[in-house]
């Protein structure tokens, strides 16, 4: 799949002069910025019709979105684990109330999580491989029913891991069950931790630590 995307990619910018200095991963980048109008797009519509058959949080060999994978700190190298899978979208799914209430009470539909699509995917992801500990993800892909991630995970107790200075920081107990707790990208950004200063006083170290001081 991946010498596919090579090889289309060769084509979409063949007799075009590139310039100077750009990466392969630039033009993987720029296809994936604007799906619908370059190859992804049939691409996404003939790996859908997989993805909905095989099982769910499946190791892959190696990554859809080469770029945004080594941006996210992935390498092709032991330790290194690979996992697709996909969250059901929309809101919650609570059942009909037989009591009395005033309809406004029920509070059936609209009910949303707190938690993203893609922060849940890292968390069944850590559930589904216990012995490791989720990196990063990013979005691959979604229908009308379901949105697919690929989350990068770590072996910690690979002697590739741990000798290797770079990436051994996650071998660490503070980092044990890392997804569960808000650590990555994903759940730093819904905990709203890439806002400083005005505005975000009350977010650190977390919205409920913040509320139990006044307490």
């Amino acid at each position: 799949m991946a010498k596919e995307m090579v090889d289309q990619t060769n084509e979409e910018t063949e007799g075009q002069s590139a310039p100077s200095g750009k990466s392969f991963y630039s033009y993987i980048t720029d296809a994936w910025n604007d799906p619908k109008n370059s190859y992804v797009k049939n691409l996404q519509w003939e790996r859908r019709i997989e993805w909905r058959k095989e099982e769910n949080f499946l190791r892959i060999e190696r990554p859809t979105r080469l770029d945004r994978a080594r941006r996210l700190g992935y390498k092709a190298k032991q330790g290194y684990v690979l996992v697709r899978g996909r969250v059901r979208k929309g809101s919650l799914r609570k059942r009909q109330i037989k009591g009395g209430r005033k309809p406004k009470r029920k509070g059936i539909n609209k009910i949303t999580a707190g938690k993203n699509l893609q922060r849940i995917a890292e968390e069944r992801a850590c559930k589904r491989y216990p012995n490791l500990e989720v990196l990063n993800s990013y979005w691959v892909d979604k229908d009308g029913k379901y949105e697919w991630f690929e989350i990068i995970m770590i072996d910690p107790h690979h002697p590739v891991i741990k000798s290797d200075p770079k990436i051994n920081w996650i071998c660490t107990g503070k980092h044990k069950g890392r997804a569960y707790r808000g650590l990555t990208s994903a759940g730093k950004k819904g905990r709203g931790l890439r806002n400083k200063g005005k505005g975000a006083e009350k977010i650190r170290p977390s919205i409920g630590a913040h509320d139990r001081k006044g307490k």
